[in-house]
């Protein structure tokens, strides 16, 4: 089987499965809602559709190799606690999925509120990750599977200074994944920001604005770079300006993708100060984001994980921030897509020639259209 990402359909959520050309598999967030759960609703049983993907161990147990999670917004990490194991190896309960390595960020958590509290799952995560750090403190690299996590980004006070060889610095790349280097993927963390940062206001933190942004470059038959998939949560434009301002000059190339998963379920604060339903079309772009978020490769394609896109005064998903897009791929002729449009998930199929996106037709019959790479230089 080729290397391949697959988007769920999670409604305004996230949930993406990445699987290496090792075969090793990165799960991004989760969104399962209950009705997701209830055989008698129509909501697709993304759980029973992940474990169909994913291999057991000697164990029986069905195993992700990594899960990150980008922030812990709700319509992020709703299903947590019910569907996969948190806690010690030996306490795993029979049907929920093991995670190998947890991917985090302890920055994201630093930023709740008042007005942004964290929900049980979110809470439980963190629980996790904090004994996860508390294993590696007390055995080091000889931490198993189900112990192991991996730090994305430094804590605050010097909190992660004594584990630093398990923290990856923002603007960093990195290849290991549960533990072990793997050849078929790097990774370069773009954020999330610290308050350290010249050019960070404390107040444009929040925890949107505190997600996970990681570009992926991910080899296919032994070629570099084959497919790359960009991924930054809810981030909003003031994150996305800076990206651009601070990396426009000498890395721009570390924006580029073929794949991106368009922030925020595809909102229209990704890409303006202005409110959509307030200001309508005199809401202006900024250009900087907009610059950003147009780092395509030839034939590339957004995916917006997010409810049916409409033309009304929602956001997300919102109108106009979709024909923004749309407009963004015409100079490299690539394509729109929405997890909406059906109940199983987007797949794409990872080639030395680029990302080909496999339609489902039915139960018994899945065609295959190729989207990728064409002679259309990069955006």
């Amino acid at each position: 089987m080729p290397a391949q990402i697959e988007f769920f359909s999670v409604g305004n959520g996230d949930m993406t499965l990445i699987e290496l050309d090792s075969g090793k598999k990165i799960l991004i967030d989760v969104n399962v809602r209950s009705a997701a759960d209830d055989p008698n609703d129509s909501t697709p049983d993304v759980i029973s559709q992940l474990k169909k993907r994913l291999d057991k161990d000697e164990d029986g147990r069905h195993y992700v190799d990594a899960f990150l999670l980008s922030h812990p917004d709700k319509d992020h990490c709703t299903g947590l606690e019910k569907h996969f194991h948190l806690g010690t190896p030996e306490e795993h309960q029979e049907g929920k999925i093991f995670v190998r390595e947890l991917w985090s960020s302890p920055l994201v958590f630093r930023r709740a509120s008042t007005n942004h509290t964290l929900c049980a799952d979110a809470k439980a995560f963190n629980s996790e990750a904090k004994r996860r750090v508390a294993e590696y403190r007390d055995h080091g690299k000889s931490v198993g599977d189900g112990d192991r996590i991996l730090i994305l980004g430094h804590d605050e006070n010097g909190k992660t200074q004594d584990i630093s060889e398990i923290v990856v610095e923002v603007n960093n790349a990195f290849d290991n994944v549960n533990g072990a280097s793997d050849d078929s993927m790097s990774a370069r963390l773009l954020g999330p920001f610290s308050k350290s940062d010249d050019d960070i206001e404390e107040e444009t933190l929040t925890k949107n604005n505190s997600s996970v942004i990681i570009q992926f470059s991910l080899k296919v038959a032994g070629q570099d770079n084959a497919c790359k998939f960009l991924t930054g949560g809810d981030a909003e434009v003031d994150i996305w300006e800076r990206l651009w301002n601070r990396h426009k000059d000498k890395n721009a190339d570390w924006l580029e993708y073929d794949l991106m998963q368009a922030p925020h379920h595809c909102s229209w604060h990704s890409l303006s100060h202005d409110s959509w339903s307030k200001k309508k079309g005199n809401a202006k772009v900024s250009e900087d984001a907009r610059s950003a978020l147009s780092q395509t490769r030839s034939g590339a394609i957004i995916i917006a994980s997010s409810k049916e896109i409409k033309d009304d005064d929602n956001d997300p998903p919102c109108i106009r921030a979709k024909r923004e897009y749309e407009d963004i791929l015409k100079k490299c002729q690539g394509n729109f897509e929405c997890t909406a449009d059906s109940n199983e998930p987007l797949k794409f199929s990872l080639h030395t020639e680029g990302p080909k996106i496999e339609r489902y037709i039915a139960p018994a019959l899945v065609g295959t259209g190729a989207i990728g790479r064409n002679a259309v230089p990069h955006g």
